[in-house]
């Protein structure tokens, strides 16, 4: 190498030496070039030094975007990145449950699936259409247009399909189609109290009933809630920490199953029998005010509410107001007694069963003379009761009514009507004497009970319970009636059914006392603007009659074959009772009480039926005359019907009134069939004086009407 080196190093040298003076030009000007120095550079670190610089000024780079993209566009970023893969959404969640008294589940949310579509991830509408149509039950063509067509980004094919559908419709795995969570509503009794109960849309929010009237209770409060989506926008179904579903509050009723059954039952009976309209009861329990049964009939299953109009499933019990009928008649003479204008005792001319007061009459169904209170009670007499109420006046009347709640919503949570108790300064005589025996005044069912309720309570309010709280802090109620006022109505109540002259002897039952009130109200044709033909026949009732533990209301109304409350809704409140006092148990204990009672001997010093004239608050009359005596019946006088007895023979009716006559052979047991319209018997079959056929054989009694 040193060689090398020195030879070339020489020939340089001798080189430079030998060209030296002719090339100095040129040297001279080689080593002055400005790309010269070129030559000189170490290219290899020139490289390593270039490629460090770029990635310095890549990293520069970089540390300044992220910088931008943090400090300045982080916030605006930030936002569209949450609006892309994060959604608000707000979820109602599953719908409380309805329970009866006892845990037995009357309504409940079921998991289903809906079927749903994107519109601009669909690929082929036609196939779609074609696949998915057969599955819903949807016309291909008319779905097709609806997917192709539509402009939105959801669509829903089908809301809350069946378990076989959604997995139908989810093995497709058609693009754009898929499947949602909600809540279907089920009734687990069907009709079982469906009126009361009512029914939700699809979109789980109460229409009807209960579920209505408590629907912020049952539907639970919807949350808004944020959640995952995916690229294609569809939700990842995973709970954030700290998030959950919402439950709407479980809500336990009053309302007992097997009585509800029972009730139900009774009441379908009643309105089938008499090819009426409707029927509704109430069952009551007077120490707790808490209502054990609502049933209606007609019939409606929420299930299928579809299937049913607003006639159907109508809670008439608490939206229907009628004129009450007689069943008012209790509360007048206790607002009576309360401002003493009257006593039991007190004398009541009943003009002969017709009177006119200023171009009004007002007639009776049967022809009564003097009678004291409570037998003006017992035979349901309007005129006795018009005197009474005019005894009152408008103000005074008005001021009961409305302490026993007509005229007002009740503290009940449904849809009830107010009925209609107009202001006392517009009532006339004839408002005041009408009001008195029930009409002029509409009222609901529901009205009904609470005001026999509060007059059971010993006079003082208090409410109808529906809702079963665990704990339920006790209010001041007002009294409305002093006790002893309250203790002589119900004494003329159980005379009512007890005795053999009262109107609803039908609703006796076996082994107990029971107390109650029968009704027959006209009802008013809107066509003509007077009473027409239909009635409302109804009786409320309770039991036992001196410490009553559960009250009855039954209504059924435009009955065909019988129009009368003692023919067609008394049997049904007997009925309810009877299954009442075996379930509860309350029969045996009815039976030990009259047992010990029949051996103590009191059985034999009851209270007499027969009235003295002295027992009556009536001047200038002589008091040996006895009202209760039965005057011999001959060609041109028929007792009353409810002051008649069964004979053994079919009794003559001809010329009574309907009501009389009807009452006369339900003495023995008979319902006869009515033919014709009007008001008076102007024929009958079998004739008079006919032996009454024996146990076991059938007969036919038929009575034909006029108007002579």
């Amino acid at each position: 190498m040193l060689k090398l080196n020195s030879r070339r190093n020489g020939k340089s040298a001798s080189t430079g030496r030998r060209k030296s003076p002719g090339n100095s030009y040129r040297s001279g000007g080689t080593s002055n070039s400005p790309l010269g120095w070129l030559k000189g550079l170490d290219w290899s670190r020139v490289r390593i030094r270039m490629v460090v610089c770029i990635f310095c000024l890549l990293w520069v780079g970089l540390w300044g975007r992220a910088w931008y993209l943090q400090m300045i566009e982080g916030p605006r970023l930030a936002e569209r990145a949450q609006r892309q893969h994060m959604a608000s959404e707000l979820v109602a969640g599953r719908r409380g449950m309805i329970l009866d008294r006892n845990g037995q589940v009357l309504a409940r949310s079921v998991e289903a699936r809906s079927v749903y579509a994107r519109p601009q991830e669909i690929t082929d509408f036609q196939a779609a259409a074609a696949v998915l149509a057969p599955l819903l039950g949807l016309d291909a063509q008319a779905l097709h247009t609806e997917l192709a067509q539509t402009k939105r980004r959801f669509v829903w094919l089908k809301r809350k399909v069946d378990d076989y559908t959604a997995e139908a419709v989810r093995k497709t795995g058609l693009a754009g189609i898929g499947l949602s969570k909600e809540y279907d509503r089920f009734y687990p009794f069907k009709h079982l109290a469906g009126q009361l109960l009512g029914f939700v849309g699809v979109d789980d929010k109460g229409l009807e009933g209960v579920e209505r009237s408590m629907d912020a209770r049952l539907g639970c409060v919807p949350t808004r809630q944020i959640v995952q989506r995916d690229a294609m926008g569809r939700r990842f179904y995973l709970h954030e920490e700290g998030q959950s579903e919402p439950v709407g509050e479980d809500l336990t009723l009053t309302i007992d199953v097997q009585m509800q059954f029972t009730v139900e039952e009774a009441i379908a009976k009643a309105v089938r029998e008499n090819d009426a309209r409707w029927g509704g009861a109430l069952v009551v329990d007077v120490l707790s005010g808490e209502i054990h049964a609502w049933a209606q009939y007609p019939f409606f299953n929420p299930n299928n509410y579809k299937d049913s109009g607003p006639l159907i499933y109508r809670n008439r019990l608490a939206a229907d107001a009628l004129e009450p009928g007689s069943t008012f008649k209790p509360f007048v003479i206790a607002a009576a007694l309360q401002e003493r204008k009257v006593t039991p005792s007190t004398a009541i001319d009943c003009e002969g069963g017709k009177w006119v007061k200023k171009n009004f009459t007002i007639r009776d169904t049967s022809s009564q003379g003097v009678l004291p209170v409570d037998k003006v009670l017992r035979y349901s007499s309007n005129i006795g009761m018009a005197k009474i109420g005019l005894s009152m006046g408008a103000g005074t009347l008005h001021k009961y009514l409305h302490a026993l709640g007509f005229g007002q919503h009740t503290a009940v949570p449904v849809a009830d009507s107010k009925g209609i108790l107009r202001s006392p300064r517009g009532w006339s005589e004839v408002d005041i004497m009408s009001a008195a025996f029930g009409q002029s005044i509409s009222v609901t069912g529901l009205q009904m009970a609470q005001a026999y309720l509060t007059l059971l309570n010993n006079g003082v309010h208090k409410p109808l319970r529906l809702i079963r709280e665990d704990s339920r802090v006790e209010e001041a109620h007002p009294r409305v009636f002093r006790e002893s006022a309250v203790r002589e109505v119900m004494r003329m109540m159980r005379d009512v059914v007890e005795e053999k002259d009262g109107t609803g002897r039908r609703a006796r039952v076996e082994g107990i006392e029971v107390a109650g009130k029968t009704g027959t109200a006209q009802k008013a044709d809107h066509r003509s603007g007077t009473y027409g033909s239909k009635r409302l026949a109804s009786f409320v009732g309770f039991f036992p009659a001196s410490r009553p533990r559960y009250l009855v209301l039954v209504m059924v109304d435009e009955p065909v074959r019988s129009q009368y409350g003692g023919l067609v809704a008394a049997p049904v409140f007997q009925e309810i009772a009877s299954r009442v006092l075996t379930n509860s148990g309350m029969l045996h204990e009815a039976e030990a009480g009259a047992a010990a009672k029949h051996a103590s001997g009191r059985s034999a010093g009851g209270r007499q039926r027969g009235l003295k004239l002295a027992g009556l608050d009536v001047p200038g009359f002589s008091a040996s005359r006895n009202l209760d005596a039965t005057p011999a019946p001959d060609k041109g006088m028929r007792l009353p019907g409810h002051l008649a007895t069964a004979g053994s023979r079919v009794p003559d009716v001809l010329g009574k009134s309907v009501r009389n006559a009807v009452e006369l052979f339900a003495r023995a047991g008979v319902v006869p069939e009515l033919k014709g319209t009007g008001s008076r018997v102007v024929r009958q079959s079998p004739p008079p004086g006919v032996t009454w056929p024996e146990n076991g054989k059938p007969a036919e009694y038929i009575l034909w009407l006029s108007e002579r």
